[in-house]
This record gives C-alpha cells, structure tokens and sequence, in this order.
C-alpha cells in the first residue's frame, strides 16, 4: 500500500493544527510554509477534509482552519480513508465489491494473507490517534518549522 502525497500532506497539515489546539486559526498559506507543502495542492487537501468534519474554517482576516474535535478524538485511520478513498491493500478483500474484482475469490489461498494485512493496517491507524502524534513527534515540531518534515 502506497499512500499519496495527498495523504501525507493532509496528515502533515492535521498535525501542525493538533500542535495548535486550541488556539487561533491556521491559514492554509501558514500551514503550507510550515510543512511545505504546495498551497495550492493543500487547498484542496482542506476541502476534504472540512467536507468530512475533520476540520472547520473560519471567514475573516484572522480566519483559517481549526480541528472540528480534539486531537484525541481524530484517527490516522479516519484521515486516510478521507483523503485515499478507502484503506485497502487490495481489491478482493473488499467485503461488498471483491467478487466483482476477482473471479477466484471462492478458491483463493492468498486471499487470506491480504485480509489479515488489511485488517492489520486498519486496526493500527484506526487506534492512532492525532494526539498520538503530536506527543510522540514534539522533539521534531520545533525543527520542522525550519527544515520541513
């Protein structure tokens, strides 16, 4: 499973609002020079994630964006499907549409391997929390300010 760019921005973005909790809104051209990343790009990695509820915006001058709830209260995994789409690995372990993905599905001996990965990687990011994140990434906050990361 490779995850976009989309994805890692998006993350990125949450997290340096998650840094911020509580405080003043962020404008995505603030967020972007932190964590530099393409405003453009970033613009719309916000749409999606106002539409989904994981952040809220604010009008104004002293507008931009805050986290719609707290940072314990926001999955990694939660932020990945928002921003992939979906979380998995592989179109055959999807429960609804697999059998229209693949014909083999009744006598597929790998299908296995790829369910347990994919429940897996949705068990963990599904556990991560923002929060999470942010406590174990605050040597790194002060540096990522100056060097991108």
């Amino acid at each position: 499973m490779k995850l976009s760019n989309r994805t890692e921005y998006g993350l990125r973005a949450l997290v340096t609002l998650a840094e911020r909790s509580g405080g003043a809104p962020m404008s995505t051209r603030q967020i972007a020079e932190i964590e530099r990343i393409p405003e453009p790009f970033l613009d719309q990695i916000m749409v999606l994630l106002r539409r989904a509820g994981i952040v809220k915006s604010v009008r104004g001058v002293n507008g931009g964006f805050l986290l719609a709830q707290s940072p314990d209260q926001v999955s990694v995994g939660e932020v990945v499907r928002v921003l992939e789409g979906s979380l998995l690995l592989i179109g055959c372990v999807d429960e609804e549409n697999g059998d229209l993905w693949c014909e083999r599905i009744p006598i597929c001996h790998t299908r296995k391997v790829w369910v347990k990965l994919n429940e897996g990687i949705a068990k963990a990011l599904g556990s991560l929390t923002l929060a999470e994140v942010v406590e174990t990434d605050e040597p790194a906050s002060a540096a990522r300010a100056g060097k991108g990361g």
